[in-house]
């Protein structure tokens, strides 16, 4: 299995709180300048405590994961190609507001991409949508098919996924996202039910839109 790149500290420290809040500021009050250095702080904060990074109830973390599945009557390569362009997922992602590249480089073949989702979030039942920074890194694996997206939002939500695309033939293309959610315990069901609602969603756009030309 692929090591991620950067993880989150688990264990509940006020120091990490307050670093989370700065990276992930309401997107309302925040340039595209200090996102990118939101972004850096995230990478610099999950490569050094790393090793603590053991979602557990006991901690007052928890992990779930779960994988969903779309087929879309096109061939691979174009749905490939519009799926990993995350500029694609702004109307397809009803929450996404725009999408601040901080950095695109490609080694080995793999293109990597680390990024900033301007989303509006609910971030708990019953609370109307928040503006949140969403850090991402993409690693895009063109020749394999997939692509790899970690992301880290407030309140210290983490998201992992790997999406697949298969050659159906005729048939189309077959998408599937493996998705794994960390969150606090109080907040871990609610997490994974609109995680995995919200990708649902998107999945169902992103068939309508490609089979209907939306992007020829």
């Amino acid at each position: 299995m692929r090591k991620k790149p950067f993880r989150l500290l688990s264990a509940p420290l006020l120091a990490l709180t307050m670093v989370l809040s700065v990276m992930s500021s309401p997107a309302r009050a925040d340039s595209d300048p200090l996102i990118a250095l939101q972004w850096e702080l995230a990478r610099t904060t999950y490569t050094l405590v790393e090793a603590l990074n053991h979602p557990h109830p006991a901690l007052g973390r928890a992990a779930r994961s779960q994988s969903i599945s779309v087929d879309i009557a096109a061939p691979r390569y174009e749905v490939f190609a519009i799926y990993s362009n995350f500029e694609n997922h702004i109307g397809a992602n009803p929450l996404l507001q725009r999408v601040v590249v901080h950095s695109d480089t490609t080694s080995g073949g793999v293109r990597t991409v680390n990024q900033t989702a301007i989303e509006n979030t609910p971030l708990q039942p019953g609370l109307p949508a928040t503006p949140i920074n969403t850090h991402a890194q993409q690693r895009i694996n063109a020749a394999g098919y997939f692509y790899e997206v970690d992301s880290w939002t407030l309140p210290n939500v983490i998201t992992h996924q790997t999406i697949t695309f298969e050659d159906l033939g005729a048939a189309g293309t077959r998408v599937t996202e493996n998705l794994r959610f960390e969150a606090s315990v109080l907040l871990i069901d609610y997490t994974v039910s609109q995680g995995v609602m919200a990708h649902q969603g998107i999945q169902s756009v992103f068939k309508q839109r490609i089979e209907s030309g939306y992007y020829g």
